[in-house]
């Protein structure tokens, strides 16, 4: 879950999108075009000839505003002296204090609270001045504003984020500690709500109707905890731990800060959150923190989970939901009732699945259609809605010799199509964004490899076909592992 705000120039360019062209019937704008180019000495100039220092420009603001937009505390002072609105709001409900918080500028927020300035008065969105510097970082401006009678517990309207929430998105430790201190409820949570999604993997859905159960997700329900989580923030995350904060708690979707944390790649935070006693597995969101951490193929958490008691063979229940096209790091609908082990084969992560033995995996258990993980290795994926594994033969032989090594059986057939790893080896090719369509299918190290221990030439899929068979079908770009098999004893 994203923060969301004006940024810096998303706010210059609503300040700046009218030409600097006095429209017919508007408002006396020379003041604001002169406090617009920082021309002190015209603006000096236009107030001793009595022109209304709070005239505003087409889109609301006023010279003020552009004062504090350009950070000119000069500027700020001759127009504040001059009788300047301090709580003048522009159409997006912006008022100067609001600027000042969002350039993170203490000595401007301090002269406009020292004439009057409301620290509440928010945006139409309702994002406050103390969630501007929030997410600006500047600790002196948060304190302004704070002992100006700020709420600290103010939400914005949309996601009903707080201004400790930004604090932690952005990594501001020292705004958060200030905030907490201060109040601000380390167990606040954004809004929830459900959506329709695609989930990794699967096909878009594009119509509605019918008997057809379209998949939903919670999204939201994010505390400022779960947002150092999202960001990678230690010391953040140390803070809000120290100030109360549940270091379980779930999103809405039911995935713990740990789980966030391991998902979003942050493997320092989440060994931080685990030596402060975060439990390594729960999984109400549908996968568990070493889930998390192989897909992202991070050795180092994956050995920090599995020694803080992580279950090595939990079980993937649900994928994880991704935008269209998207190349986000997510777990397929193929991996539902996977095993940590089997998801590592799945990618070919070597150290990963050596790891994953040394802390007692059970390499022969297999999701509910029976592919073992010498079959997940044959069919490397890639590490989220991708298409290209990264995997060469000689990366998958390697896999395949560790999983037989582990007494997993050679000639094991999946319920679905009842392929033995020999017809996956016969057709079998490396994935890849863009790979050549004509390229030659069939892994022959593996398929040599796998006979020598002793896999059955002759095994027949629910199809009737023999690993043979299975190539001579595929055709031509199959004929070099045909040729193969039959040098190796192959009947057609």
């Amino acid at each position: 879950m994203r923060v969301k705000h004006l940024t810096r120039r998303a706010m210059a360019a609503v300040m700046l999108c009218a030409a600097p062209d006095l429209a017919a019937g508007a408002s006396d704008s020379r003041l604001v075009e002169a406090a617009a180019r920082a021309d002190v000495a015209q603006v000096r100039a236009l107030i001793r000839a009595g022109v209304d220092v709070n005239a505003p420009y087409g889109d609301g603001a006023t010279a003020l505003h552009w004062a504090v937009h350009r950070d000119d505390p000069e500027l700020a002072d001759l127009l504040i002296r001059a009788g300047a609105a301090v709580d003048a709001a522009n159409d997006l409900g912006a008022t100067p204090l609001w600027l000042a918080g969002q350039n993170g500028s203490a000595a401007l927020a301090e002269r406009l609270l020292a004439a009057g300035a409301n620290p509440n008065v928010a945006l139409v969105s309702g994002e406050t001045p103390l969630m501007a510097a929030a997410r600006s970082g500047n600790v002196r401006l948060a304190e302004l504003l704070v002992a100006a009678g700020a709420d600290v517990n103010a939400k914005e309207k949309r996601q009903g984020q707080t201004a400790l929430m930004w604090a932690a998105s952005q990594r501001h430790a020292s705004v958060a500690r200030l905030l907490a201190a201060s109040g601000a409820d380390v167990r606040a949570r954004t809004k929830e709500w459900l959506e329709y999604v695609q989930f990794a993997g699967g096909a878009t859905l594009g119509v509605l109707g019918g008997d057809i159960e379209l998949p939903q997700h919670r999204n939201g329900g994010y505390t400022p905890l779960l947002f150092a989580a999202r960001s990678g923030g230690v010391e953040t995350a140390r803070v809000l731990l120290a100030a109360g904060a549940g270091i379980d708690e779930p999103t809405g979707s039911g995935t713990t800060p740990l789980v966030v944390a391991a998902h979003s790649g942050f493997g320092e935070l989440g060994a931080f959150l685990l030596d402060r006693g975060a439990d390594p597995n729960l999984a109400a969101g549908g996968y568990t923190a070493l889930h998390a951490a192989i897909l992202r193929g991070d050795l180092a958490l994956v050995q920090t989970l599995l020694a803080h008691g992580a279950d090595p063979d939990a079980r993937i229940a649900k994928a994880t939901p991704v935008g269209r096209s998207s190349g986000d790091y997510a777990l397929t609908l193929s991996l539902i009732g996977a095993t940590p082990f089997w998801q590592a084969a799945s990618y070919n992560d070597l150290g990963i699945m050596k790891a994953l033995l040394a802390g007692g995996a059970d390499p022969t258990l297999t999701p509910p259609d029976g592919r073992t993980a010498l079959a997940a290795a044959l069919r490397p994926t890639g590490r989220g809605d991708r298409r290209s594994t990264g995997a060469s033969e000689r990366t998958i032989l390697e896999a395949v010799e560790l999983i037989v090594g582990q007494q997993v059986d050679v000639d094991a057939a999946d319920d679905k199509r009842g392929d033995t790893p020999l017809h996956i080896a016969a057709t079998a090719a490396v994935r890849t964004r863009g790979g050549a369509s004509d390229a030659p299918l069939g892994f022959p190290s593996i398929v040599r490899y796998l006979v020598d221990r002793g896999a059955d030439l002759q095994a027949l899929n629910h199809d009737g076909r023999t690993p043979l068979a299975t190539a001579i079908a595929a055709g031509p770009r199959a004929a070099g592992t045909a040729a193969l098999l039959r040098e190796l004893g192959a009947a057609n």
